[in-house]
C-alpha cells in the first residue's frame, strides 16, 4: 500500500470517528413530554393508573399517556376532532 493510500485510509477513518460523535449531539435536540398525543400502545412511558411504562396506553390520544416530542411542539400539534397536546396530564380519552 503506497503512502498516499495509507494517508487517505487514515483521513477517512478519523473523518468517520469525528462525525460519529458530531451525530448523537445533533439528534439529541430537546424534547419535552407532551400528553394526549400517543397513538394507543404507542406512548413512551407510563400512561397513568393501571398501565405500566413504553406502549401501555390503551386507547389513541389518551390524556395521560405521553410522548416525548421536539421542545415547543406539544401544545400547537394538530389533532383529531380538536383536541391538543398538553404539558400536563389530561382527564380525557381515558382508558375504560
Amino acid at each position: 500500500m503506497s503512502i498516499h493510500t495509507k494517508s487517505l485510509a487514515i483521513a477517512g477513518a478519523l473523518a468517520a470517528v469525528l462525525a460519529a460523535q458530531v451525530t448523537p449531539a445533533a439528534a439529541q435536540e430537546a424534547k419535552e413530554k407532551c400528553f394526549g398525543v400517543a397513538m394507543a400502545g404507542k406512548n413512551d412511558c407510563a400512561a397513568g393508573p393501571g398501565t405500566t411504562c413504553a406502549g401501555s396506553s390503551k386507547v389513541d390520544y389518551q390524556g395521560n399517556a405521553w410522548s416525548l416530542v421536539p421542545a415547543g411542539t406539544c401544545t400547537t400539534m394538530e389533532l383529531p376532532e380538536g383536541r391538543m397536546g398538553s404539558l400536563e396530564a389530561l382527564d380525557r380519552d381515558m382508558a375504560g
